[in-house]
């Protein structure tokens, strides 16, 4: 995939968050349901332990963590092109 594919897929993501969350930022429970974590407790382990896989960052007089849609589009785009070449490369037969 193309650098200009790959930021025409992450825009697309980035759109349809956009849509299902109507904010730029999301919350804790956004993410769980955005990137089909089990539970928001799970991603506050993985951000505890730093391991989750966005940036993460807290906002002045709000509890909890917060995402950028974008940061997740673009995670998003990434892993999908990188299974896409991995399974491209692999022999089908």
């Amino acid at each position: 995939m193309t650098e200009i594919e790959l930021k025409a897929l992450t825009k697309k993501i980035e759109c349809d968050l956009l849509k299902l969350f109507g904010t730029p930022i999301l919350t804790v429970s956004d993410l769980k349901k955005a990137m089909n974590y089990s539970s928001t407790a799970a991603i506050h382990q993985a951000v505890s332990k730093g391991i989750f896989p966005i940036p993460v960052f807290k906002i002045p007089n709000r509890r909890g963590h917060f995402a950028l849609t974008v940061e997740v589009a673009r995670f998003m785009a990434l892993q999908a092109t990188d299974n896409i070449q991995k399974v491209e490369g692999k022999d089908m037969n």
